[in-house]
């Protein structure tokens, strides 16, 4: 074995670089061509093959500086926040307080909230007038608007949707709905509906939203009307004493009688709430600021609710069958003056105020001045008495006419020459037997004037009854040295002067009263809020006549009931001393201001001997059937008379009458 190695196997590699030999080209004459080159032999390298030629390169594109761009865009940006910051230091810094100011006006809202109205009651606390829950019906106008709901139309579909709910225009409404002031956030559609009126627009409104969640097409128009709580004013008895009560206005006032006289004390005094809102609805976590209302006082009336059913029916009846213009009745308590019932024909219902009649809407009772006619007598009488000019038996020679002045005077019936007594005048109610005794209250005819009038005056003739009731007439009673040549002689027998029925109750309560005038009341006291009960002031009293004189009437009033030959004979009541007065005058038309037709009356008191109640009827115009005081109003006394007694459980005296005579024998 030989220890020589074998051969090592090359193994190719990369070859190595050869770095190019430079050779000076002297001019070979072995070079092949003009080169100079060797051409080619054995063991030679192969000549490389000569490479394409390259493109030229291109020259590259030079971008400018971004520097410049760079700063413009620095500077516009600068110059934005630079508005901003400006901006905001004025909205929170400089002008801070008043954007906050407008801020919190636009989200809060105020609302009025509406005292509740004090109730009216009678004289034994019986309801005559009540407030009850109502709503009043509100919008919000911004949410009408077309970015709201998306149509031009809204206020347009919204009030043709509660017109006929709210029984109001829809064309006033959808004015409602559509302010000119853009920015308005409320307006009451309608006041005081019931909670059945809100209920339906309620209902109306939820099945518009549940319609509108599945119908895109469906609008919910009445998505901005709410409703605030308020009162309505009931009326439990119909149109009972509607003319003492008066009504309530749609915008919660006292409109006549009772509730406008005590409005403010009825009416309390309204509260206020503030508070946020959003969509129309309160934000309960936003806090809220609120004045409570104070509540009205509860006014408590004279008037007995029986007595004045009683009166109303039998007025109400009369006025009809005789087909007359109007009639009223006072019923009055003689010793304190409270009115016990003030019943006028024909009335209205304060619940539905667009029933009533225009003219019915008053209280006529203390409204109408008219000629009293032979009622008035009685204060003749008094004066007569009072001043030593004649007794109840005085003759007075009373004949068929009587010249005086510029006319000549009769009776209401053609008769003979009459031979009465003072108290006979009264009883058959002769003009010309009045006319000749106030002719003995002076020397000269002027002096008995003025005696008279003085005692016209006293009665309460020209002057306020005292109640202070709205639209009330003092009536008519000029100055004696004003009176015409006829007036001197008509005024003794009621004409000539004007009166309105409440006086002429008092007149005759006065001389039940034993000649002392106590102002006639309508009003007992008033409950407050508090609970407790303040009585109305004590009325002015004042004496007219004496007490003597006043009794003397009396018995001379009961000889025209219950004597044969009296005028009043259809006033009379088993078992009750009657004392009363017919009157028949000539009416004056307040149309034409001429005279037609004729005012019905009758007025008394009973017992006559021990008076508690006061009962004065007149019908205005009769024209079917008789018109003479004692046959058409002499029987609704007696009625109404009759049921008051029983009312208020007055017991019959039993003690005979006067019978003072009421003729003489020449």
């Amino acid at each position: 074995m030989s220890d020589r190695q074998p051969p090592r196997r090359r193994v190719p590699g990369p070859a190595k670089p050869v770095p190019p030999r430079i050779r000076a080209d002297r001019g070979d004459p072995h070079r092949a061509g003009s080169g100079g080159r060797r051409p080619p032999g054995p063991g030679a390298r192969p000549a490389r093959r000569p490479s394409p030629p390259r493109p030229a390169p291109q020259q590259a594109l030079r971008l400018g500086s971004p520097r410049p761009r760079l700063r413009m865009v620095s500077l516009a940006l600068t110059l934005v926040l630079l508005a901003f910051v400006v901006r905001l230091l004025q909205v929170q810094a400089v002008d801070a307080s008043a954007y906050a100011a407008k801020a919190e006006q636009n989200r809060y809202v105020a609302h009025i909230l509406t005292a509740e109205r004090g109730g009216i009651t009678d004289r034994n606390g019986v309801s005559l007038a009540v407030s009850e829950d109502a709503d009043d019906i509100t919008a919000d106008p911004t949410m009408f608007t077309r970015k709201q709901l998306g149509i031009d139309d809204g206020p347009e579909q919204a009030a043709a949707l509660l017109a006929p709910i709210l029984g109001q225009d829809q064309a006033d409404l959808a004015r409602k709905l559509r302010p000119a002031n853009k920015k308005l956030r409320y307006v009451k559609l309608a006041g005081r509906q019931t909670p059945q009126v809100w209920k339906q627009i309620k209902d109306l409104r939820s099945a518009l939203a549940t319609k509108a969640e599945t119908d895109k097409s469906t609008v919910n128009v009445l998505a901005g009307v709410f409703s605030d709580p308020s009162s309505q004013r009931v009326y439990p008895n119909g149109d009972l004493a509607a003319g003492i009560l008066g009504w309530v206005n749609a915008e919660g006032k006292g409109g006549g009688g009772i509730e406008q006289q005590l409005d403010k004390k009825l009416a309390g005094k309204d509260g206020k709430i503030r508070y946020a809102q959003s969509g129309g609805r309160q934000v309960p976590t936003a806090g809220s600021t609120e004045t409570p209302a104070v509540p009205g006082s509860d006014i408590e009336l004279t008037i007995d609710r029986d007595i004045q059913w009683a009166a109303q029916k039998a007025i109400s009846e009369q006025v009809a069958k005789s087909k007359a213009d109007r009639g009223y009745v006072i019923v009055q308590d003689t010793r304190t003056g409270e009115i016990l019932a003030m019943a006028n024909s024909p009335g209205f219902d304060p619940n539905d105020l667009s029933k009533a009649h225009a003219s019915a809407m008053g209280n006529a009772a203390l409204q109408d001045a008219y000629e009293p006619g032979s009622t008035a007598k009685v204060m003749s009488m008094a004066a007569v008495l009072e001043e030593g000019a004649a007794t109840p038996l005085t003759h007075v020679e009373v004949p068929n006419r009587l010249h005086r002045g510029d006319r000549l005077f009769q009776d209401d019936v053609d008769h003979a020459t009459w031979y009465l007594t003072l108290n006979g005048v009264l009883a058959k109610s002769s003009n010309i037997g009045t006319i000749l005794a106030t002719g003995q209250l002076g020397k000269t005819q002027p002096q008995a004037n003025q005696a008279l009038y003085s005692y016209l005056r006293k009665f309460g003739i020209g002057g306020s009854t005292g109640l202070g009731f709205p639209g009330e007439t003092r009536g008519i009673l000029a100055a004696p040295g004003d009176w015409s040549t006829s007036q001197q002689y008509t005024i003794p027998f009621g004409q000539g002067f004007s009166i309105n029925a409440v006086q002429a109750a008092s007149v005759y309560s006065t001389i039940a009263n034993g000649g002392v005038r106590v102002d006639p009341t309508l009003v007992r006291g008033e409950r407050g809020a508090d609970g407790r009960f303040t009585p109305a002031p004590e009325p002015k009293k004042n004496r007219v006549v004496s007490e003597k004189t006043a009794k003397t009437l009396a018995q001379m009033l009961e000889s025209v009931v219950d004597d044969e030959q009296g005028t009043g004979v259809k006033a009379r009541i088993p078992g009750y001393r009657v004392a009363g007065k017919t009157g028949t005058a000539n009416r004056v038309d307040p149309a034409t201001g001429k005279y037609r037709g004729y005012t019905s009356s009758f007025a008394g008191f009973a017992p006559a001997d021990n008076p508690r109640i006061t009962v004065y009827c007149a019908i205005q115009n009769a024209t079917s059937g008789s018109y003479f005081g004692g046959q058409i109003c002499g029987p609704i006394y007696k009625e109404v008379m009759e049921f008051a007694l029983k009312t208020l459980q007055v017991p019959p005296t039993g003690a005979k009458a006067a019978n003072l005579p009421v003729t003489y024998k020449p």
